[in-house]
């Protein structure tokens, strides 16, 4: 089972906002994600706000590619648990979103439902796609590119397939390119941000990076 490792209080990045439906803000917002965990042997990653300062993280310990994954504040409180389910060839990701203040031993009506993550199918169409819980089955988004070399977008599945958030290998400010575990995640200014990193862990896990 994948955990988090507390840190010290700190104040919440000043990207994010914690919402009652998500983490939705009115600006673009900029954060570095590297695809490491901060504990000694473990597996995970590690979100960094524009401040320097670490916001979110995820730590599997000891076991890659973990079934559960609870991503968490710095305070250790899981803002979302996703689920790996396999059917034979098949794979897909649910993820829940948990009540504020709840951790994630309480029972399952602390959580609700959030999204789904299925992989595509065929040559042309999205790597993978994402549907709303109660959003009546349909594409809500669409990821298209190859996390496994660190460059992917996040598109609204309907309407002009508006690009709400872009991963890319982060360069300093000389321009020197980092490792492909070091990410630059931007995120559009009427996105869910919290839904969007929710979105960077599964294709983590897709990518096995964690």
């Amino acid at each position: 089972m994948a955990k988090i490792q507390p840190l010290p209080a700190a104040s919440p990045s000043a990207e994010w906002h914690h919402g009652g439906g998500g983490g939705v803000q009115g600006k673009q917002a900029v954060y570095t994600v590297w695809m490491k965990s901060l504990v000694f042997n473990g597996h995970g990653c590690t979100v960094y706000g524009s401040d320097g300062r670490v916001a979110f993280r995820v730590d599997n310990y000891g076991c890659r590619a973990s079934r559960d994954v609870f991503f968490m504040d710095t305070a250790g409180n899981t803002l979302i648990a996703i689920q790996t389910k396999s059917f034979g060839m098949l794979k897909r990701w649910e993820a829940s979103r948990h009540h504020d203040g709840e951790e994630e031993t309480t029972t399952a009506t602390a959580t609700t439902p959030w999204f789904r993550v299925q992989r595509g199918r065929g040559r042309g169409g999205a790597m993978a796609t994402v549907t709303l819980h109660g959003g009546g089955g349909g594409m809500a988004y669409r990821i298209d590119g190859c996390p496994s070399k660190s460059e992917y977008r996040i598109s609204r599945g309907g309407g002009d397939g508006e690009v709400v958030a872009e991963v890319a290998r982060k360069q300093t400010a000389s321009g020197v390119v980092l490792g492909e575990d070091v990410l630059t995640l931007t995120v559009g200014p009427d996105a869910d941000h919290l839904l969007v990193l929710g979105l960077v862990v599964v294709c983590g896990l897709i990518s096995r990076a964690m």
